[in-house]
């Protein structure tokens, strides 16, 4: 019995597995829409340098001194590689721009916030303040969250990631994070469900 009611007591969250390579699994359909654009930006890249390196190759291969002794005294002037550098460049942009755009536009979205949280990020903790939520003393209720120590871990606590305070918000409505820094802000400790 106690074994069964260990499975339900452990949360299995999504965290960055040693030496991975990729995105976490997203917690919003905007950050899926970020991944996509970025894959879709790598494979453009990948096709870039693919070209950019068979150009290349081909210049060094076939104008070298034994195979091209005497150089063509028009081989500078080209109006059309002129043009095909120049007009490349535009359409390939254009190919990343329509996607970028689609997302923006999908990703901006007024409405008005259930909850506003301000997150205000210090150099090793964050500070949070509820100021839709007063007290009794007037006052706005805020807390500051510091990463638990790597001696302090428990078991199932992720380095870096858990901290002493946990910001609780609640699910199915709309959260404006009103994020700021103090000094730099120490991105390693950004969980994936904050994007």
């Amino acid at each position: 019995m106690t074994q069964f009611i260990t499975i339900f007591n452990n949360i299995l969250n999504d965290a960055a597995q040693p030496w991975q390579l990729g995105f976490q699994d997203s917690a919003a359909p905007g950050f899926t829409g970020i991944v996509t654009l970025h894959n879709t930006i790598g494979f453009y890249l990948i096709l870039i340098c693919f070209a950019v390196f068979w150009v290349l190759f081909s210049i060094v291969y076939y104008y070298n001194e034994n195979k091209n002794p005497i150089a063509y005294k028009y081989l500078t002037h080209g109006s059309i590689i002129e043009l095909i550098w120049t007009i490349s460049p535009v359409f390939i942009l254009i190919a990343i721009a329509f996607p970028s755009f689609r997302l923006l536009y999908l990703m901006d979205e007024v409405l008005s916030p259930t909850l506003t949280i301000k997150v205000v990020g210090h150099q090793w903790y964050w500070s949070y303040e509820y100021s839709d939520f007063i007290s009794e003393s007037g006052e706005s209720i805020d807390f500051d969250s510091y990463m638990i120590p790597e001696s302090d871990l428990e078991l199932g606590q992720f380095r870096l990631l858990d901290v002493d305070n946990k910001l609780v918000v609640p699910v199915d409505c709309h959260i404006r994070l009103i994020v700021t820094g103090k000094k730099h802000l120490a991105l390693i400790n950004i969980k994936p469900s904050f994007i």
